[in-house]
């Protein structure tokens, strides 16, 4: 199977959104392998970060996600790599029964100020299914590690 195909044999899940905002761009996959879906900033008037500045970047979109799906925003490699822009809660998660509007958390850890323009893709969005935990209380069974963390299996 050639490399094109592989990418669309994935299983998808519908998600259908709304645009709070008529300038809203939906999410779009940038290429056919790609596993996260651009987000756009939906803003009336570009917004400065400065360095170590934050701030909330609206997309104009709500969503509908399949129950026992999440969404994920993540940060985009290109902007942390070229501005040291990244999303300050990365992942941000999207629960299946969230109808509010999606907007990213950007922080500029970069050196200059990063201005976000709109339609700007900002950060990328990756829908996954969700299994939910059924927590007992109750002894740990034992392993090798033990409670051995924060480096104790090397650098």
């Amino acid at each position: 199977m050639a490399p094109e195909q592989q990418a669309f044999s994935r299983p998808e899940a519908p998600v259908r959104f709304v645009k709070i905002n008529p300038a809203a761009r939906p999410p779009s996959y940038a290429s056919p392998g790609a596993a996260g879906a651009d987000l756009r900033a939906c803003v009336e008037s570009p917004v400065v970060l400065p360095p170590l500045g934050r701030g909330r970047i609206p997309t104009g979109l709500a969503l509908e996600l399949p129950p026992g799906h999440e969404a994920q925003v993540r940060p985009r490699s290109g902007l942390a790599d070229r501005y040291g822009l990244t999303v300050l809660n990365s992942p941000g998660t999207i629960d299946s029964d969230y109808r509010g509007e999606i907007q990213v958390i950007l922080v500029n850890l970069g050196n200059e100020p990063f201005t976000v323009r709109n339609g700007d893709r900002i950060a990328q969005l990756v829908v996954a299914p969700v299994l939910r935990a059924l927590f007992s209380e109750g002894p740990l069974a034992d392993t090798e590690r033990g409670d051995g963390g924060f480096g104790s299996t090397g650098i």
